[in-house]
């Protein structure tokens, strides 16, 4: 392979001059400005929520947003007097605060609990900053008992901008904090765990300044969760392939007297694996293209730019930096030619046990990847604005108030946007839907006017998005009106719809790539279906054991619209890494023997590294659960608990209980056995274990 060149004793030193030239030009140069969402949600104008934002946008004054200021007594009880005055006291010292000149009225709930000070801020200037400001008045020389919540669009975004602050940084150092654990308990050397942990460090920097540098000239939008999911992956993924190709290095060492020529031989044979598995992932993501959503768009582009990197940082830098330290990185166990491999026992008896009762064992494993399956039942999908964070910030806390005393639908009204003429005809159609409350002619201008409409359900509920579609259709049948909903409400829906168009679109996709990928890696057909077929069964586990423990521990009443399709592509693409890992090497050992007796050396060859890197990967998963978001804690609940399965369970006993009973039709077509050797490429080697 030409990669092996990096591993010639002068490339190396001039490998690793050139990566680190290449990390300081990068480093210094400066990065465009970033491309700005054209709407909040990140969707296309054929929805109506993104198409009424858009509109909005033509209002007076459309960079104004109210801050909701919530007032009630901490044990629940009914405003005094005293409450009351002290009210009126904040909202005149939060008027100069709002855009404006108008005085601020309070507004008292029916039952007498509550009051509200609406408070119009600029939301194109420094909102965190704004609502800081408006929470201190607010709070401000109030009577015991009594408390200030803010809430309200302004003050939604500035808790959620501060559930990012600094998360990176918590991030990254948990992130590698498990990794450099994981690989010291791996190598169980001082020394040799520093090099992939550097290395890997520095690509996860350089591809966050990469996609910086490359994101706006393709008109690309990343949000900071998509950035912390990137960082994640990119540890992940150049630590598996990391793990694969110093396996294989440590097995060369007690063949060759030479370094070079043990890295150049292990590379020979890693490469294949490694750029067939990061190529895969690299187009699984890059169909998140396809998405309707901008923030999967720009998760995709990011995402696969990071694998594309780990992929080149293993092939190319790793190598180099592991030959220039030499055997010594290995210490205490330095590998010596003529050494015995200690690994491979362990997994050597569980393939023997599998090959001895494969259906057996493997009905076994189907049977525990269907019962946890069955936790999925009763899934649920879609959490409202107010249900997306793991620990309740103030603005939910304020809008959960507000809720309790007000009509349900109060804290989070449609807006209706339609033509000025229509607005007595719109408000007239909305009040004859089922549900509405109230509708109100809002702000308008001489293009565009809005309608205010209260609904009755709670937001987010089942029973809010039959409301909306109910007033979509009547607003949508006003001759002349061209109306559209908007609002959060409406704009949860609209999400929910484009995750369900983006998943019958992606998932296909992606499991024609892997297929495809496999079918010319492997040189079968049968093969390939099989592997596919048992990562969809993982993928399917995963998703129940995690709705199981969601729901019935943690007490999280749905998943998050995107969490089941960013799982699917994760535990598929990279579990095809563990595929690609196994079956490669079953292959290879089959060419020279047959196929019962390749996989059982296969799976004592990679058992050991699969195993790691599985367990690796999982952890680096759950430290998605650091951030505060529940999107992200439930996309790395269930790839941590899929890799898991997929490693532990699938990978190690599923699959080589099937190759077991099928023998050499496991290849089928393709005829693959000892009596082939003698055409293969591949020359003979003992089986040494990873």
């Amino acid at each position: 392979m030409p990669t092996g060149h990096v591993a010639r004793r002068r490339s190396a030193f001039v490998v690793l001059g050139l990566t680190v030239l290449a990390v300081v030009v990068v480093a210094f140069l400066k990065a465009p400005e970033p491309v700005a969402p054209l709407v909040s949600s990140g969707l296309p104008t054929s929805y109506q929520s993104a198409e009424a934002e858009l509109r909005q946008q033509a209002l007076p004054d459309p960079g104004v947003a109210p801050a909701i200021v919530v007032y009630s007594r901490e044990d629940g009880g009914a405003l005094t007097q005293v409450d009351r005055t002290a009210v009126s006291a904040r909202a005149s010292a939060l008027a100069p605060l709002g855009v404006g000149e108008q005085p601020l009225q309070p507004a008292y709930s029916p039952d007498g609990t509550v009051a509200v000070v609406a408070v119009p801020v600029d939301t194109t200037g420094d909102t965190a900053a704004e609502v800081a400001q408006l929470r201190t008045t607010a709070a401000a020389d109030l009577p015991d008992g009594l408390r200030a919540q803010v809430t309200g669009g302004p003050a939604f975004g500035a808790d959620l901008a501060a559930v990012f602050d600094g998360a990176d940084i918590t991030l990254l150092a948990a992130t590698a904090s498990v990794v450099a654990v994981l690989l010291l308990i791996t190598y169980r050397s001082p020394w040799l765990w520093l090099v992939p942990l550097l290395v890997v460090g520095v690509t996860e920097q350089v591809t966050t300044k990469v996609v910086a540098l490359v994101a706006p000239h393709f008109g690309i939008v990343v949000d900071p969760s998509s950035a912390g999911i990137t960082s994640v992956l990119v540890f992940g993924a150049a630590t598996d392939y990391a793990l694969l190709l110093i396996a294989r290095y440590r097995d060369r060492l007690r063949s060759d007297e030479s370094r070079f020529e043990a890295m150049q031989e292990a590379l020979r044979r890693t490469a294949e694996p490694i750029l067939a598995s990061a190529g895969t992932v690299i187009l699984a993501l890059l169909t998140l293209l396809l998405a309707q959503e901008e923030n999967l768009r720009g998760l995709g582009f990011s995402a696969a730019i990071g694998v594309l990197l780990a992929m080149v940082s293993a092939l190319v830098v790793l190598p180099a930096a592991l030959v220039v330290f030499g055997r010594g990185l290995f210490w205490p166990f330095v590998p010596r030619v003529g050494d015995e491999p200690r690994e491979g026992k362990f997994w050597g008896r569980v393939g023997e046990a599998v090959r001895r009762r494969p259906m057996a064992v493997g009905s076994g494993a189907v049977a525990v990847l269907v019962v946890l399956a069955l936790g999925g039942v009763g899934l649920s999908v879609g959490l409202s604005q107010t249900e997306q964070f793991r620990v309740k910030p103030e603005s939910v806390l304020g809008q959960e108030t507000l809720a309790s005393a007000f009509p349900a639908g109060e804290s989070a009204p449609a807006a209706v946007m339609t033509d000025p003429a229509s607005v007595d005809a719109v408000v007239a159609a909305a009040t004859a839907v089922p549900g509405v409350v109230s509708a109100r002619p809002g702000p308008a201008s001489a293009e565009v006017a809005q309608v205010n409409v209260v609904l009755s359900a709670s937001p987010g509920s089942e029973a809010s998005y039959d409301q909306v579609r109910a007033l979509r259709d009547a607003v949508g049948a006003v001759p002349g009106a061209d109306a559209v909903v908007g609002g959060e409400v409406a704009q949860r829906l609209d999400q929910r719809d484009a995750a369900l168009r983006d998943t019958t679109v992606v998932v296909p996709l992606v499991l024609l790539l892997v297929a495809v990928v496999l079918v010319l890696l492997l040189r079968s057909l049968l093969a390939p279906v099989l592997l596919v077929a048992t990562v969809l069964g993982t993928y399917f586990a995963a998703v129940g054991a995690s709705w199981f423990v969601f729901q019935h521990v943690l007490g999280y009443p749905a998943l998050d619209t995107t969490v089941l399709l960013l799982s699917f592509l994760f535990l598929v693409a990279l579990g095809v890494d563990y595929n690609i890992f196994l079956s490669t090497r079953a292959r290879e050992e089959a060419l020279l023997t047959n196929t019962r007796d390749g996989m059982l050396t296969a799976l004592r060859a990679t058992g050991g590294v699969i195993t790691s890197a599985g367990i690796l990967l999982a952890a680096v998963f759950a430290v998605l659960g650091v951030l505060p978001l529940i999107a992200l804690a439930q996309i790395g609940t269930i790839v941590c608990v899929g890799v898991l399965l997929d490693t532990l369970l699938v990978r190690t006993v599923l699959v080589p209980a099937l190759a077991f009973l099928l023998g050499e039709r496991f290849w089928w077509p393709s005829r693959v056995d000892g009596r082939d050797a003698g055409a293969s490429s591949l020359e003979h080697e003992p089986a040494p274990v990873p």
